[in-house]
């Protein structure tokens, strides 16, 4: 598990903060260096393909290495291909080669969503429910591990390799990201070594070469929906996004709610041919019934519909201060002048020893005073150390106010998110584990990341001051969700 969670933890800062850096250097304007966030989506919308990685056997992989291993070399395989097409792309080319990088981050970010929708479920497999907390302490130190690699690791690399702000060399970034590409192998060999969980054979009711492929279809056919109609309605939007600027005179308020909309569309589109291939009897409808509908009905039917919604809102929105944030801040940080060097070793290697020491805290305390207590702590925190960055901003380039604002902002991070893991698995049924966390998991970002797309744009607008000042305040309904949700959790549902 330390080696797959090393594997695990790579691709996700490949996506955000180090190809943030490499495309700011190459001379990308920030509002389309945050877009680039979007490519993480994929994190958002796992639960949609969660069933299909879980029931479609891999032609010859699947007899070869059993089903979640050979799903996991799938993942990884199309992981290292997505790394390694990024890196012999230039994005200072601009035009097509931003299309590309566009293209590659999308790839990677589905393949390495999908390898932790496999690896999630090897690891609940593979050992008895004594293990599975040293099973997952252990992963999410490799998993750390891994982002310390492609974090600092690629920073580090692209700064010796000679690439500096103001002095940008596509061969240094290249070549960082080959090496990381390389560093997926540590998971290729423990996938071909480990072995396939023998509890998986019993829980799988065997299915028709004809509803396996039925099911696969019924995907492919909802996901191309989906990407047609975001992809031909980009010239529409962005005529109602000038218009709509008009009449609100805000051009970020204009672009976000149009894009969301058009986000929306898209997931409804998808919905719609989805509907249609079910009823046309393409697909089984049982296959659909246990692996969509039943976790969602169980959801709903053990909390009620008032009660559900609410929780739903609070998982959807909780991280939403420091995703929000996160997606420019090492944008911001090398904007104020700090460099590569520095931070990787302060933002990245120290932060990372701080976010793991605040989450050993945030289960000591979620142990002695409860989930929900720890959870309204860690909402507020992370909120209000937001704070902390208004005062970098106005003071600049300083390394010591550097260190403080990271150790502070770090442990809060990681004290919110012990609470928030021990949340959100009080909400799952064992019944439906694999769907109802996927679904949980992926909802807990989406709203986050679409904001966050826009960050680049709303500190163009109002500058780094104001912009961390806003990340605060979304902060603040959020703590009133936690303090209306505990009126609706049973006391057997959280300690």
């Amino acid at each position: 598990m330390l080696f797959l969670g090393f594997s695990a933890g790579i691709p996700l800062l490949l996506i955000f903060s180090s190809l943030s850096l490499w495309l700011r250097e190459a001379g990308v304007e920030r509002s389309a260096v945050t877009f680039f966030s979007w490519a993480a989506l994929g994190y958002s919308f796992k639960f949609v393909w969660a069933p299909l990685v879980d029931k479609l056997p891999l032609p010859f992989l699947t007899h070869r290495l059993g089903r979640r291993r050979s799903w996991m070399l799938l993942a990884q395989g199309c992981i290292i291909a997505a790394i390694t097409g990024m890196a012999l792309i230039d994005p200072a080319d601009g035009g097509a080669s931003l299309t590309m990088m566009a293209l590659a981050a999308v790839l990677l970010g589905f393949s390495s969503a999908t390898q932790d929708i496999v690896i999630d479920a090897y690891r609940i497999e593979s050992a008895d429910v004594s293990l599975q907390a040293l099973m997952s302490s252990t992963y999410i130190a490799g998993y750390r591990v891994g982002m310390l690699a492609a974090g600092a690791g690629a920073l580090f690399l692209a700064s010796a390799f000679g690439s500096a702000k103001g002095v940008y060399d596509y061969q240094a970034w290249r070549w960082a990201y080959f090496i990381m590409a390389m560093a997926m192998f540590v998971g290729v060999l423990t996938t071909l070594v480990i072995s396939e969980p023998t509890t998986r054979q019993t829980r799988v009711s065997p299915r028709s070469t004809g509803d396996y492929a039925g099911f696969l279809f019924t995907f492919v056919a909802a996901a191309t929906g989906f990407i047609l109609t975001f992809y031909y309605s980009a010239e529409l939007t962005a005529n109602i996004s000038r218009s709509l600027t008009k009449v609100v005179g805000a051009e970020t308020v204009a672009g976000f709610v149009v894009e969301t909309a058009r986000l929306g569309t898209g997931i409804v589109a998808a919905w719609l041919v989805a509907t249609f291939v079910i009823r046309a009897g393409i697909v089984s409808r049982e296959m659909i019934q246990e692996t969509y509908l039943a976790p969602v009905k169980n959801f709903f039917e053990r909390y009620g519909t008032k009660s559900a919604l609410l929780l739903l809102t609070l998982v959807g929105v909780y991280r939403i201060s420091d995703i929000v944030l996160g997606v420019i801040a090492n944008v911001f940080y090398q904007d104020v002048g700090f460099t590569k060097p520095e931070i990787a070793g302060v933002v990245k290697t120290f932060g990372l020893f701080m976010t793991i020491a605040g989450g050993f805290v945030g289960g000591i305390l979620s142990v002695r005073y409860g989930v929900i207590r720890i959870l309204f702590l860690g909402a507020l925190l992370s909120a209000a150390t937001n704070l902390l960055f208004v005062a970098l901003a106005s003071m600049g380039h300083n390394l010591n106010m550097l260190y403080v604002v990271i150790s502070i902002d770090n442990l809060s991070a990681g004290l919110a998110g012990a609470a928030f893991v021990a949340f959100l698995s009080s909400l799952v049924n064992v019944q439906f584990t694999a769907m109802q966390y996927a679904l949980f998991s992926s909802l807990m970002t989406l709203f986050p990341k679409i904001l966050g797309g826009y960050s680049g744009t709303i500190v163009d607008v109002t500058g780094y001051s104001r912009f961390f000042i806003m990340t605060t305040l979304l902060g603040l309904p959020v703590l009133a969700l936690i303090w209306q949700a505990r009126t609706y959790l049973k006391t057997d549902t959280l300690p």
